[in-house]
């Protein structure tokens, strides 16, 4: 599953990829499992997201799945090896050298904690990334309606071996579920996907998000899809 472009951020705050479905393998090359155990890792910096380093773990029917912010000395090679996929690089257009990713990651690591990047650890392997972002903070404010405290969401997962087979559904309906219990003052959870990339609507959809509209963001055209706390239990 992988997300479009959204409107670039400059610092503090990344700019937005929309995320939801490049799918993929646990890649063979990267940081070991155990370096992604079951005890919270202190977070690096304050956020505006409520802690998301102290969210804690999720029981899905694809396993025991963590978000996990990310180190860049740790994680940099593994995701700039996903970020090469060219699945994943028609959406991200991260593709390049390890210092492309570093620069997209470092706006985020370096900024005021809008924007959170996380590795989805699932089983204990590290197997997908997401930005956990203010939409509220967010250019996407600057072309779509958002309410205080709405909360966005891109993913990508990391290889071809799980594309197509659900996982993105799960964690997408697990995580944002994750927002809305540990985030009380949010009511909605948004996502962007590219228009063209019709599994990662779908995805979005299967997982409880609603069409909201179309939107025009720099570079893509998007589907805002929407999570309502209240209809959260009806879809």
């Amino acid at each position: 599953m992988t997300t479009g472009v959204p409107p670039a951020r400059t610092a503090p705050a990344a700019r937005v990829p929309a995320g939801a479905d490049v799918l993929g393998p646990h890649p063979p090359a990267g940081p070991s499992a155990a370096q992604y155990g079951i005890t919270p890792e202190p977070a690096s910096r304050p956020d505006l997201l409520d802690d998301v380093a102290d969210w804690g773990p999720v029981t899905t029917a694809a396993g025991v799945f963590r978000l996990v912010p990310v180190r860049p000395e740790r994680d940099l090679r593994l995701i700039t090896a996903w970020m090469n996929d060219p699945a994943v690089a028609a959406f991200w257009h991260l593709a390049g050298p390890a210092g492309t990713t570093a620069a997209h990651l470092r706006a985020q690591t370096g900024g005021d904690g809008r924007s959170v990047p996380c590795l989805g650890v699932l089983s204990g392997i590290p197997m997908s990334y997401w930005e956990i972002y203010r939409a509220d903070l967010d250019p996407l404010a600057r072309y779509h309606p958002v309410r205080p405290h709405d909360t966005g969401l891109h993913l990508l997962i990391g290889g071809a071996a799980d594309r197509g087979r659900g996982v993105g559904t799960v964690l997408l309906r697990a995580v944002s579920d994750l927002v809305l219990d540990r985030r009380p003052a949010c009511g909605r959870v948004i996502a962007e996907p590219d228009i063209r990339n019709v599994p990662s609507v779908a995805a979005f959809l299967r997982a409880g998000f609603r069409l909201a509209a179309e939107a025009d963001l720099p570079g893509k055209r998007a589907a805002v899809v929407v999570r309502d706390r209240a209809l959260r239990h009806a879809l």
